[in-house]
């Protein structure tokens, strides 16, 4: 699906935008099922293992961080993955042998919803190569004042910063880090059905979404099927032992198969501990540890 221009960019710049990656069928059964999610919403009262919920979440104004794990909660976004120019992009950049890391819908509420302060994935899950990247498929159109992406070009081929702070890991960086070259970021608007895509160790972050309506955005993070998690990553996969572990990869293969054969890269790595006092996703990682914000 993708050009070589496209690739070369994306190996130049770490990120790369990709439009009508779905069909139009897809993007609104997309819709609709997010739709009927938000919907639900509604009647839950705390954060749980479907719903991360945002400050003033209520039965008459739905607010939410994300939806979790959306793949394990309809099977069309296990299906969107596996069957649509998704997966196509996926392997033109990874290979045919891929896994999911992970899924998460964020729904960036209208008036404020919460940034995401500005990270690199990588410093949440090191592996033993860095074959990873995240997709960002638009649901929705993503305009400058709803809270779109910004990424750092470049910064996949440089240090991992540092997350930490007050002696714990923030999941989000210093923004007075002298290495943070805020001018340099890319904002990343797009119509819906296009995709995002950036390199597992790109510096990204979204300020908070003061459109009135919902940023939807479904983001898959995928890894080439050699690259290994290091023990003390955030994972629930280090509790699960070896047997379940085994289930579980295949569970989250992509295409193509498995390997036992991990590919070993001298690339920087941090392992991200002690943890931060709420570690259970990223948007209380960065509050719980007092990390200084960029959009304050």
């Amino acid at each position: 699906m993708l050009t070589q221009a496209q690739k070369d960019f994306y190996d130049e710049n770490g990120y790369l935008m990709v439009e009508n990656v779905v069909t139009p069928a897809q993007l609104d059964e997309l819709r609709r099922i997010t739709r009927d999610f938000l919907e639900k919403s509604r009647s839950v009262t705390e954060s749980n293992d479907i719903y991360d919920l945002d400050d003033g979440h209520g039965p008459d104004a739905p607010r939410l961080t994300r939806i979790k794990l959306p793949h394990k909660q309809h099977p069309f976004f296990w299906e969107v993955l596996r069957n649509s120019g998704v997966t196509e992009v996926l392997n033109d950049l990874l290979g045919p042998d891929t896994l999911l890391q992970t899924s998460k819908l964020n729904t960036k509420a209208p008036g404020g919803g919460a940034a995401v302060e500005w990270h690199q994935d990588w410093a949440f899950y090191p592996h033993t190569n860095d074959s990873m990247l995240a997709f960002g498929l638009m649901l929705e159109d993503v305009t400058a004042d709803n809270g779109p992406l910004m990424v750092i070009p470049g910064t996949h081929k440089g240090p991992i910063l540092d997350h930490s702070a007050n002696g714990v890991f923030a999941g989000a960086i210093d923004p007075d880090d002298p290495l943070f070259e805020k001018d340099k970021a890319v904002t990343l608007t797009g119509k819906a059905g296009s995709m995002t895509v950036h390199h597992a160790r790109t510096l990204h972050g979204s300020a908070p979404n003061m459109s009135d309506r919902n940023r939807l955005i479904l983001f898959y993070e995928c890894h080439a099927a050699d690259a290994w998690p290091l023990l003390g990553a955030g994972s629930y996969i280090h509790s699960l032992g070896q047997r379940l572990f085994w289930q579980d990869l295949q569970e989250r293969l992509i295409t193509g198969e498995l390997t036992l054969t991990p590919r070993m890269e001298n690339i920087p790595v941090s392992i991200p501990l002690p943890p931060a006092p709420d570690a259970s996703s990223i948007f209380k990682s960065q509050k719980s540890s007092g990390q200084k914000s960029a959009f304050a």
